[in-house]
């Protein structure tokens, strides 16, 4: 596999550095936990190799509430990111086709593409309010599909696939005989009441989430696939004991201790999302050059500049992170064009974010054609 780096990595937050950054809008998730707030108790965990599908406390807790899950369905992974290459690197090949909705996260697209096989893009559309259209996947099924790839809520616009939508997704799959693959690392921050796994639906649905995200824990590297299917937990096993064998038992156990309590964090995190995203929708009321798809969950959006006005597009990012040291997501991270922005509105202080919106806008001004 020749492996090729993509833009959302060469150019984040992390590579870029914090440091040259004051405004950061172009993270995905929520603020990060300081390991001081967790309240931990580590002094006598043993540092050993752990199970390998993942501590069996930890992923108890992850399908908590669903009568036909347990922890055997549920491998834990090194966070959502190698979850998504263990089931790309296992079922497809040069061979096989897949079905992407577009935009995705990036590594739903970058590492199909790094395996070679063949891929149908269907592409969501602003028109559309962002949303699937069935019939087009219908239309793209072949023989050798593997499987269909969403996000949900997606990344990077925070819509919602409608429950009609989802059910008919997983008619098809099982119809037939693939798989459909939910990226669902933002279930947990839908506006409403959280949606059910995808993976508790059907065989045929295999659930992909993380605690990066949600949570604010992405340096502890956790994530799970969670699937019914025995023969496939098989081959996803398999693929994550030649790649690192085990998790991280130091990270496990902080991650097992953190979900025991996740209630009472999460007051925080609903808090802080509710407060910021209020003052996306106030600013967006106000900036008339820019319009967007009000998002239903998640702690992203991804509003466009308005056609009637002419902006150049590279001066408006230069501008933003030179001068105003501010960073939000370009389009050519999700292969969009870059009249749309990707805003992270959970990550910044309120402060931060207020700031931020505020350099976009002037930075806008001094884009103009």
């Amino acid at each position: 596999m020749l492996y090729k780096r993509m833009s959302i990595e060469k150019e984040s937050p992390e590579e870029l550095g914090y440091d040259n950054i004051q405004y950061n809008l172009a993270e995905s998730s929520v603020t990060d936990f300081v390991l001081k707030d967790l309240e931990l108790r580590i002094q006598d965990l043993s540092l050993c190799y752990t199970d390998h599908k993942g501590k069996p406390a930890l992923r108890e807790l992850i399908v908590s509430g669903y009568n036909n899950l347990d922890k055997e369905n549920v491998l834990l992974t090194v966070g959502a990111a190698s979850a998504l290459f263990i089931i790309a690197s296992s079922l497809l090949s040069k061979e096989d086709h897949l079905i992407v909705v577009r935009p995705n996260y990036a590594t739903n697209i970058k590492t199909p593409e790094t395996i070679g096989c063949d891929i149908t893009f269907i592409d969501l559309l602003f028109e559309n309010n962002w949303q699937l259209d069935i019939n087009d996947i219908n239309k793209a099924i072949r023989p050798n599909t593997k499987y269909i790839s969403i996000t949900h809520p997606h990344n990077p616009t925070g819509t919602l696939v409608s429950e009609a939508d989802l059910s008919s997704l997983i008619k098809i799959a099982e119809h037939h005989n693939l798989y459909l693959l939910a990226d669902e690392t933002y279930r947990e921050l839908c506006f409403t009441e959280p949606y059910p796994l995808a993976a508790s639906l059907s065989q045929r649905a295999i659930s992909v989430s993380s605690i990066s995200k949600a949570y604010g824990l992405p340096g502890l590297r956790i994530g799970w696939l969670i699937t019914r299917d025995e023969q496939l937990m098989d081959l996803f096993l398999a693929a994550k004991e030649q790649i690192f064998i085990t998790n991280s038992v130091l990270d496990e156990e902080v991650t097992y201790q953190f979900f025991s309590e996740k209630e009472n964090y999460f007051k925080t995190i609903s808090k802080q999302i509710a407060r910021n995203f209020s003052i996306v929708e106030k600013w967006m009321a106000r900036e008339k050059r820019l319009e967007w798809v009000k998002p239903g969950g998640g702690v992203v959006c991804f509003p466009r500049m308005k056609a009637e006005y002419k902006f150049d597009t590279n001066r408006f990012y230069d501008t933003l992170l030179h001068k105003y040291k501010t960073l939000v997501g370009p389009g050519h991270w999700f292969d969009m064009p870059d009249n749309y922005l990707r805003i992270g509105y959970a990550w910044p202080s309120t402060v931060e974010l207020e700031k931020g919106l505020e350099n976009i806008s002037l930075a806008l001004d001094e884009s103009i054609k």
